[in-house]
């Protein structure tokens, strides 16, 4: 069964010129882009997408962040592609996240009130449904 997930490159990964090496990470894996685009997302936008984070501490910062500078939406078909971006991208934390991840290989820690971790993935397929929806109407 052919899944569907939205990735976005965050603000940090726009501004490191990251974009490519992002992208190529999941096209290697055979997974395929079939829409892509790039905005400067605004408020109400990010609102619908963080939702559940509504009133958590971290939530006003998060949107100041992903409101920073341009961000790239792209949809990414294939068979199991939840599992697998997400295993592509590594856990949230760059830190510690293992070698030979987006997270691991191209984050870090930059000390910033809210965790600049370059990449997003759905994590669900009812999430993938709700924010391809959201970014792509």
């Amino acid at each position: 069964m052919t899944e569907r997930s939205l990735v976005l490159v965050k603000p940090d990964g726009v501004e490191r010129n990251l974009v490519g090496q992002i992208l190529a990470r999941f096209e290697a894996k055979g997974y395929r882009l079939v829409d892509l685009r790039m905005l400067t997302p605004e408020r109400s936008l990010l609102e619908q997408h963080y939702a559940e984070h509504q009133g958590k501490p971290f939530f006003e910062p998060l949107v100041e962040f992903m409101m920073s500078g341009p961000v790239v939406a792209a949809v990414v078909e294939g068979h199991r592609v939840i599992e697998g971006l997400r295993t592509i991208m590594g856990p949230s934390e760059p830190t510690t996240a293992p070698g030979g991840t987006i997270r691991g290989d191209l984050g870090r820690d930059w000390g910033a009130s809210v965790q600049k971790n370059l990449v997003h993935g759905s994590d669900s397929p009812e999430s993938a449904e709700r924010e391809i929806g959201i970014w792509f109407g």
